[in-house]
């Protein structure tokens, strides 16, 4: 399995993973779908950020990405 930190920024995780556009936007990280938002601020947001920010549930997260085949680290 690849693993994916969740202290990492959304762009970086999605520029090395472009499967996991879908599967982040899916969870309510809309932002990654729009090319503009994805480049910049994407750059500053971190899962673990993004999480607190738009109340999505960091267990649901890790959840996500182990059916998509990835483990998670904080």
């Amino acid at each position: 399995m690849k693993e994916i930190d969740l202290d990492s920024t959304l762009f970086d995780i999605t520029e090395a993973h472009k499967d996991l556009i879908p599967v982040l936007a899916e969870l309510g990280f809309a932002g990654v779908t729009n090319e503009a938002m994805r480049t910049t601020h994407a750059k500053e947001m971190t899962l673990n950020t993004g999480s607190e920010q738009l109340g999505i549930d960091r267990a649901k997260i890790k959840s996500r990405l182990e059916a998509a085949g990835y483990t998670s680290k904080e």
